[in-house]
């Protein structure tokens, strides 16, 4: 490989001023960063896998939040990406996880013990919990700049893992190309085989799809392992019910488990002391962790400091179904600069905290006395 990445490749391309996106309207995390000065920096520059800086900004990568907007309106394409293009990414990690500075180490924390509560909500209220884990390998290109063959390369890997994994946790792997007999037995299962998603698509994660896609189902159904989709893996544990802490427990578990077979095939997960976990996206980076609970809450939706509230907890929402409707997914809303227990124990607090407030609201008394305080 040579050793400058600039050599890597060549592009033609007009002036930087020709060449820089419309922003107008634009609200993501991106758009708020990038200037003209910085693209005439990083333009010309390129990833030791060659992704360009064109390839890192996606302007199409927006949500409905308009000036609310939570996407961060870019992607990495290597662990390089985060290195090369650092004046840009550190900024956007800055932004968009609350003021984390890059000169801080980050530090993990998988001991499910350290959890307090998360097994006692009240069922009345949350409906549903999921944790979501996402991991990339170290040699490879993130899925949104993969070739078909490292693709297929962590397929296989994947497979080996699993083979291993299944010996402590029973499972069965699906690859999403060959699912015309067991498309059923994957509905059954509660699991969702549609075609890549519009981000997907604007990312690039969904080229070639589903070419070395796919994913493991252990036998009880309760742990979910994708492969080569946002990132390399992504662990999944959903509860149809409120236990958070049973799903986070699974998923420590039997991540440290693939962790280990991953280290023993010379392929250990991506870390970075300043950047913990490093993903594709950098909204994800650090923990890679989401963990969500979906609960009804009926009045304090319509408070007015409920903005407020959820900024002071540092989670966010989302309101599941129809306009109108009182159910909303509440999550974190960091993935760095906090560990993975600490990051459970803010929203386990916070839905406990959600919950009390709806009950006061809903027999007509006051809440002023529960306003959190900043974290």
């Amino acid at each position: 490989m040579p050793k400058d990445p600039m050599s890597l490749i060549k592009l033609k391309r007009l002036s930087p001023e020709e060449e820089f996106p419309d922003l107008n309207g634009n609200y993501t995390c991106m758009a708020r960063i990038l200037t003209l000065q910085m693209y005439k920096r990083q333009c010309g520059r390129a990833s030791e896998s060659g992704f360009t800086f064109d390839d890192v900004i996606r302007p199409g990568l927006e949500d409905p939040g308009g000036p609310c907007s939570q996407a961060v309106g870019c992607v990495a394409g290597d662990a390089h990406s985060y290195i090369i293009f650092c004046d840009f990414f550190d900024r956007i990690i800055e932004l968009y996880h609350h003021g984390y500075k890059m000169t801080k180490a980050h530090k993990s924390d998988f001991n499910y013990d350290n959890l307090k509560g998360g097994d006692d909500f009240d069922s009345q209220y949350v409906l549903s919990c999921e944790v979501r884990v996402g991991r990339n390998v170290e040699e490879f290109s993130f899925p949104p700049h993969c070739s078909r063959g490292e693709r297929r390369q962590l397929e296989s890997l994947a497979k080996q893992a699993f083979t291993q994994l299944s010996q402590e946790l029973p499972g069965t792997y699906y690859s999403l190309k060959d699912l015309s007999e067991d498309r059923q037995e994957l509905l059954d299962a509660g699991v969702s085989v549609d075609s890549p998603s519009l981000v997907m698509m604007k990312t690039g994660v969904a080229r070639d799809w589903p070419d070395a896609r796919g994913v493991w189902i252990s036998q009880d159904t309760k742990l979910i392992v994708w492969i080569n989709n946002e990132d390399h893996l992504q662990i999944v544990c959903t509860q149809k019910g409120c236990d958070i802490r049973e799903a986070f427990a699974l998923v420590c578990i039997n991540l440290g488990r693939l962790e280990k077979l991953y280290e023993k095939m010379k392929h250990p997960f991506i870390w970075k002391d300043h950047l913990g976990y490093v993903l594709s996206s950098p909204a994800e980076v650090g923990t890679g962790l989401r963990a969500c609970c979906d609960v009804k809450l009926s009045h304090i939706h319509k408070h007015a400091e409920f903005e407020t509230i959820m900024e002071r907890l540092r989670l966010r929402k989302s309101v599941i179904g129809a306009m109108g409707s009182s159910v909303y997914k509440i999550f974190n809303a960091d993935t760095i600069g906090f560990t993975e227990v600490e990051l459970l124990q803010l929203l386990v607090d916070g839905v406990k905290l959600l919950i009390n407030m709806d009950k006061n609201l809903k027999q007509g008394s006051t809440i002023d006395h529960l306003m959190p305080a900043p974290k």
